[in-house]
């Protein structure tokens, strides 16, 4: 077992981290003080990022199982650092923090890997305030920053790194994934891999969750409910509120625990009110929670428009002659179907309003219109064209 185990598809990558691991020791030109991994969603970006981290921190560079790569692939070593988000923007406190972090000297390791998973979410000003720290690195601290392309980190920072493209995984390969180290059917590892359009953590949350496909069955229904106006806008209720449901339920256990923490930290006996020195931090912690909490919702409903847009995609396929290399594997009489009642012009037009749905959920637009706006324009593309 070697710490690349679980980059699906990624050989050239791991190539490249792995000459710059070797290099570590020796000081070759394949090994810097600053990398940028970039790749669209479910690539493994972050994955990568730690695999890196581990072959730079274990002692065999992470070709051998051992306990320095088992504890960094977990971001437990106390030589590294992971900063991973559910806001919107990474705030110019938590970087000053990093930075400050990252001047520490190592601990049972060569190095300290200092790592941001969403470079792509800090504005201008924040990343100035890290510009310096990875102009200017103590000698033994390598940062790795992830984002989805070079073009989403500014200039000044992606020409400072070196830049690693992740490609999207093959299908194949994700699913022989899901069979060896989650235990899958080949079927349903198939299936997982394909509904999950290549996207490696969405394949095992299909592959290993018995509700999963009884739910995705549900979003591909929509289409068929969007006879009348009444029942467009009441299935777009539906959907923001089931999706207002599932984010609490992800975000409750989470706030909680959050919150015990801090009230730790300042010293809060339990069951004890906070006295009014604390009330603004605790304040501030409650408005960041609700931030994290809005953005798991609109990641929800963004999980379902992604589902339909996989459907119309297939419906495309099959109108303009092909049919095979479909997303939705199993639902062969659904798409028929809808591709059936429509025309290739009209699939087209929903797909782009799927798009400027996805597109308006990353504004201050409330969800329910933006929902309700992209289930009016599915059951009718020409309505507002």
């Amino acid at each position: 077992m070697s710490v690349w185990d679980d980059l699906v598809g990624q050989q050239a990558a791991i190539e490249q981290f792995r000459k710059a691991a070797a290099a570590s020791e020796t000081g070759g030109a394949a090994m810097t003080h600053a990398w940028l991994i970039t790749g669209p969603p479910g690539s493994g970006r972050s994955n990568a990022a730690r695999a890196f981290a581990a072959a730079l921190i274990a002692p065999d560079h992470g070709e051998h199982d051992s306990v320095e790569a088992r504890r960094a692939l977990a971001g437990a070593h106390e030589s590294m650092t992971v900063m991973s988000t559910q806001k919107s923007l990474i705030t110019i406190d938590e970087v000053r923090d990093l930075v400050s972090q990252a001047q520490n000297a190592p601990v049972n390791a060569p190095y300290r890997v200092m790592i941001i998973e969403d470079a792509d979410r800090m504005a201008e000003r924040t990343s100035n305030v890290l510009l310096k720290a990875i102009e200017e690195p103590p000698p033994a601290t390598v940062w790795i920053l992830c984002a989805p392309s070079p073009q989403d980190v500014l200039m000044t920072i992606r020409s400072r790194c070196r830049n690693v493209n992740m490609r999207i995984p093959p299908t194949d390969d994700i699913a022989a994934l899901l069979v060896r180290r989650d235990g899958v059917s080949e079927d349903r590892a198939r299936w997982a891999a394909a509904a999950a359009q290549n996207h490696i953590g969405r394949a095992k949350y299909l592959a290993t969750n018995d509700a999963a496909p009884e739910a995705r069955r549900r979003t591909l229904d929509i289409p068929h409910h969007l006879g009348s106006l009444g029942s467009t806008v009441r299935m777009a209720a539906r959907i923001v509120d089931e999706a207002t449901e599932r984010s609490e339920v992800r975000t409750k256990e989470r706030d909680a625990r959050e919150r015990e923490q801090l009230l730790e930290v300042l010293g809060v006996e339990p069951g004890k009110n906070p006295p009014p020195a604390v009330r603004a931090q605790i304040r501030r912690l409650e408005e960041e929670q609700k931030r994290k909490s809005v953005r798991a919702r609109n990641d929800e409903i963004d999980a379902i428009l992604l589902e339909l847009l996989s459907l119309y995609r297939d419906v495309l396929m099959h109108q303009v002659g092909i049919h095979e290399g479909f997303i939705n594997l199993g639902e062969e009489e659904r798409i028929r179907d809808l591709a059936d009642a429509s025309d290739p012009t009209s699939t087209l037009r929903r797909i782009e309003i799927i798009g400027e749905a996805r597109e308006r959920l990353q504004t201050n637009m409330p969800p329910l219109l933006v929902v309700e706006a992209a289930f009016v324009g599915l059951s009718n593309p020409w309505i507002t064209a």
